[in-house]
């Protein structure tokens, strides 16, 4: 008889938190202020997506880089956002993509992501506080606009 350790692929999981003071978040600005320190690609070049995970006080716990696109799109897998941010013990989480056109305008496929991640965090109770489109000179927040 065959081993059954052997036959399986062991999953292993990581969140490393530091011990750096939490950032606490109280509207949009706030979190549009913080993202662009560490928005990984020149923001005028490539679209990404970003998640930003809170606990209950709305310190922020932890952020996600999602994905990496071209310059008119990007993907967004709710696996992945949903993943990371138990990992992380996360309450709440927020997305940030940026246009790389500068159009602050949300797109009919940002609206449905946006409720799609909304729906899917609430089967798992982790709320979805807001979606950020970023560009160089400012943001939009759906949240903010009444569009979640």
């Amino acid at each position: 008889m065959r081993k059954f350790k052997g036959m399986l692929n062991e999953v292993q999981a990581r969140y490393r938190p530091t011990n750096v003071s939490r950032f606490k978040v109280s509207g949009s600005a706030d979190v549009n202020s913080q993202i662009r320190d560490l928005w990984p690609v020149d923001i005028e070049h490539r679209e990404a997506m970003v998640s930003v995970y809170l606990n209950r006080a709305n310190n922020i716990v932890g952020y996600s880089i999602i994905s990496v696109g071209s310059i008119s799109g990007t993907i967004c897998d709710v696996k992945m956002v949903f993943q990371h941010g138990l990992l992380c013990n996360a309450s709440s989480v927020i997305l940030v993509h940026n246009h790389p056109s500068g159009n602050l305008k949300p797109s009919t496929a940002d609206i449905d992501l946006t409720k799609k991640i909304k729906e899917a965090g609430s089967i798992i109770e982790i709320q979805m506080l807001d979606h950020l489109i970023i560009t160089k000179e400012g943001y939009c927040s759906l949240a903010d606009e009444g569009l979640m």
